[in-house]
């Protein structure tokens, strides 16, 4: 973990001006093993210091790629004279926000440094039981990524703290030959938040969400495509955490309300069935961690959940200092970046659609002719809502029952309408947080949601 050398230096913030200070450390590493063979075995580090340096609304932004109290004492004077720059040469006043009252932000958590052999062997022993265990495969691989970022915030006029986020995951990829003679692949990641002793000291807990990756994708060669149309669906809850992400979280990110989104002029209207709620948590969801807890942001403001729908209408958005001013709410602690070098921008944390009283079960009987839309491959989404999301798993339901797997195919719509169709969720949310967020920067986020009844059009062959 570094060491805070940044505190000492708030005694040199200039007055009149809004400062944070930020030293930050990104640790990153991955193994892969095709089909028992080591393919890649690599860590990297960076680590620097970032000053943002705020004047008459204007930003000054300074980065350097090194850790001591001299860099630190440079990159502050050249952020601060950046900003007295800019600001000389602005038309008209920026947003200035006011200041906060600091709060208290939990003690950090240890980034635990497994020895390089260990996360090895743990691969080996998950590697040696595919192929031991499903001699039906044409491939495999097994593939550990842990990345970490560890951030020491010092403010002016808000909260300091120091503050890790480390995780970790073993994706499993498993490859067959469908009926046809074609390849089918499926995968699944495995782990979560934390380091390698807590997800993997013992590989053999992964074994049964193993069986069960190749019990899908047995079926899945013996697969049909799907009938195109607006059909009536169950989005799995990594479907529904997809499209909270991309479809809608994007949306109610107020930079890019302000760009122009269709959560500009929805606000305060129904954007989705009642039966909808959908927050982007912060450290905690439904009493326990979330997936990737976040507990202050990179502009000192302490993370606090931004509640975006509420019963079906666009209640809020997420927030920067500046935008929460602009908007006249509340800031939300969604300014991140990703590298010491990025300046902070509002991104998503932990977006999730609420649970409802439905089981899955029962879900599933109230479907006379449609399908259980379980993972998706990718996906995308526009400001306008609209999206397209790849499923790489399904099945066809039948007088209500699960009949035959799905082949490869595609989900569209327009979000907010899409949204307004739901009339059935379940009472269990799935939660996924292996990915990154592509906007500008990469950024680690979690998503999440219930099983959910909906009208979608889908594709066929």
């Amino acid at each position: 973990m570094i060491e805070d050398i940044l505190t000492s230096q708030a005694a040199s913030f200039a007055e009149g001006v809004q400062t944070v200070l930020r030293g930050h450390e990104n640790r990153s590493r991955r193994v892969v093993l095709m089909k028992g063979s080591l393919t890649q075995n690599s860590r990297s580090r960076s680590r620097g210091i970032s000053a943002r340096v705020t004047r008459g609304g204007r930003h000054g932004f300074a980065s350097v790629a090194s850790y001591t109290q001299e860099d630190a004492r440079r990159v502050l004077e050249a952020a601060t004279e950046n900003a007295l720059f800019l600001d000389s040469r602005a038309a008209a006043p920026g947003i200035s926000v006011p200041p906060q009252t600091p709060a208290p932000i939990p003690a950090p958590g240890e980034i635990m440094d497994t020895r390089q052999k260990e996360i090895i062997d743990a691969c080996h022993q998950v590697d040696d039981h595919i192929r031991e265990t499903y001699p039906d495969l044409i491939s495999r691989t097994v593939v550990y990524t842990e990345d970490s970022q560890d951030k020491i915030i010092v403010s002016s006029d808000a909260s300091s703290g120091h503050v890790t986020y480390p995780r970790c995951y073993i994706y499993v990829f498993m490859s067959a030959m469908s009926q046809s003679g074609v390849p089918l692949e499926l995968f699944r990641a495995f782990g979560g938040s934390g380091g390698f002793s807590d997800h993997f000291s013992d590989p053999a807990v992964l074994y049964p969400g193993i069986d069960e990756l190749h019990r899908h994708l047995m079926a899945k060669c013996c697969g049909i495509w799907a009938e195109a149309g607006t059909r009536t669906v169950i989005l799995g809850g990594m479907m529904s955490g997809m499209l909270a992400h991309e479809a809608v979280g994007h949306t109610v990110e107020a930079d890019l309300v302000m760009g122009g989104s269709v959560a500009g002029p929805s606000l305060g209207h129904a954007v989705a069935s009642p039966m909808v709620t959908m927050v982007d948590f912060a450290a905690s969801a439904f009493s326990a961690p979330a997936p990737l807890p976040v507990f202050l942001d990179d502009e000192g403001t302490p993370a606090r959940d931004a509640v975006l729908i509420r019963d079906g209408v666009l209640e809020g958005y997420m927030h920067s200092r500046e935008s929460a001013q602009r908007f006249g709410m509340e800031p939300t602690g969604n300014a991140r970046a990703w590298d010491f070098a990025d300046e902070p921008l509002i991104r998503m944390r932990n977006t999730c659609i609420l649970p409802g009283r439905s089981t899955l079960e029962d879900m599933i009987a109230s479907i006379d002719d449609g399908y259980y839309l379980i993972s998706s491959s990718n996906g995308q989404a526009d400001l306008t809502g609209e999206f397209m999301f790849g499923v790489s798993m399904g099945y066809e339901i039948r007088h209500g029952k699960l009949g035959r797997a799905l082949l490869d195919t595609t989900v569209t719509g327009i979000a907010f309408d899409m949204l307004k169709t739901v009339d059935m969720l379940s009472d269990q949310v799935t939660w996924a947080s292996s990915g990154f967020c592509g906007k500008k920067q990469r950024m680690p986020v979690g998503m999440g949601g219930p099983a959910m009844r909906c009208r979608i059009t889908i594709g066929g062959r």
